[in-house]
């Protein structure tokens, strides 16, 4: 964290002459279990990495936003009229003009700022960037502008800069995860009312640590793949005369799937259904401290994934049974699919062991070296002063 803000400091000095007013960072985040869930009115269980993206801000007079991007390491620059109109600003810089339009929409006024951005956490691995910079740059123009704007409200802002002005469609569970997470803490989210619980996810404790491989793999047709199977789960819930898949019990399965027209679409229904279940049992472990006892879940919500909603690709698998083989409690993908990440549930002092066994078995397979890091759960948006 003290690294990533020094070089947002050391950015903005050097781009704007001065030094800021304050920085604010929001962290990436991994998703536990509930997967492809949150677009059927389902659960999530998402916790905050100690990866973070820090913005140092300060605010200008006028209606103007530049911001310095160490990643691109340029500037973008927009005015009102440019951040009144979804799409405008594109890149990286639509994800800034994103928030700005959301609050001004919410009737907020914003205030002008300059911005520096740096960010620790991966491009492109499925640990939500995007909803990182989101929170980071939410958090801080609130600030600036003393903008009377509760917690609770902000994931559903960011969320809009996501989908209306950047044209990406997400659910509220990474800019919930981003703004709202505690440390040691999984994120209990109901998706359709947005109440949250804070479950206690005390890996240091328990001995435990989360690895978290990044695959290295291209994202395969995600796009497509993402809302084809989205349009899958609201047919059938269509079909099934329910609001959407989340009102479907898993006691209920065998009579539901019965209902269907053809396997692919029971196989969609059924991972959403038992991937609900797999979230609720999850909670009522880590409620009651059994940690260790989740990891068998995590591996059958793999299964699931690769079986039943098809959206694995063959990196992923391979991180996922190299892990298991070499003693992890439990593995499974974590995002929307067709690449990204593995969580690995390990033991603290296996976490290297467990890296290595699927680096090896990347490097059999002919594939480009994977990433990792060895995570606990973190804190949500933080202003560091």
């Amino acid at each position: 964290m003290t690294h990533v803000a020094d070089r947002a400091t050391a950015g903005f000095r050097t781009t704007y002459g001065v030094s800021p007013a304050g920085r604010w960072a929001a962290p990436g985040r991994v998703n536990l279990i509930g997967e492809h869930t949150d677009y059927n009115d389902g659960f999530v269980l998402p916790f905050a990495l100690p990866l973070r993206t820090v913005v140092a801000a300060v605010p200008q007079p006028t209606d103007r936003w530049t911001v310095w991007s160490e990643v691109s390491g340029r500037r973008a620059e927009f005015g009102a009229a440019e951040a009144d109109t979804p799409g405008r600003v594109t890149g990286w810089g639509g994800y800034v003009a994103g928030v700005v339009w959301a609050l001004r929409d919410a009737g907020y006024a914003v205030p002008g700022a300059r911005l520096a951005i740096a960010s620790d956490v991966p491009l492109g691995a499925g640990l939500s960037s995007s909803a990182a910079l989101e929170a980071a740059v939410l958090t801080a123009l609130v600030d600036l502008g003393g903008l009377d704007l509760p917690t609770e409200r902000q994931p559903r802002l960011a969320q809009r800069a996501e989908n209306a002005y950047v044209g990406a469609p997400t659910g509220i569970m990474d800019q919930s995860a981003a703004i709202r997470c505690r440390a040691g803490h999984a994120l209990f989210l109901d998706c359709r009312d947005e109440s949250v619980e804070h479950i206690p996810f005390d890996l240091d404790a328990a001995g435990l640590a989360m690895l978290v491989v990044d695959s290295r793999a291209p994202h395969r047709h995600a796009d497509g793949e993402y809302a084809s199977r989205r349009a899958a789960c609201e047919k059938a819930a269509g079909l099934l005369g329910v609001p959407a898949l989340r009102d479907v019990a898993v006691a209920d399965l065998g009579d539901t799937l019965s209902r269907l027209p053809d396997d692919q679409t029971r196989r969609r229904v059924r991972h959403v259904v038992t991937e609900n279940q797999r979230v609720l049992d999850i909670v009522a472990l880590l409620r009651t401290g059994r940690v260790p006892e989740i990891g068998p879940l995590l591996t059958a919500s793999h299964a699931s994934m690769r079986d039943d909603f098809e959206i694995t690709v063959p990196e992923i698998d391979t991180a996922v049974e190299a892990a298991l083989a070499a003693g992890a409690l439990g593995a499974r993908m974590t995002g929307g699919g067709f690449g990204g990440c593995v969580l690995a549930l390990v033991e603290a002092t296996a976490a290297d062991d467990v890296a290595h066994a699927v680096t090896e078995a990347y490097a059999g397979r002919g594939f480009a070296a994977p990433g990792h890091h060895t995570v606990l759960p973190a804190a949500g948006t933080t202003r560091l002063g």
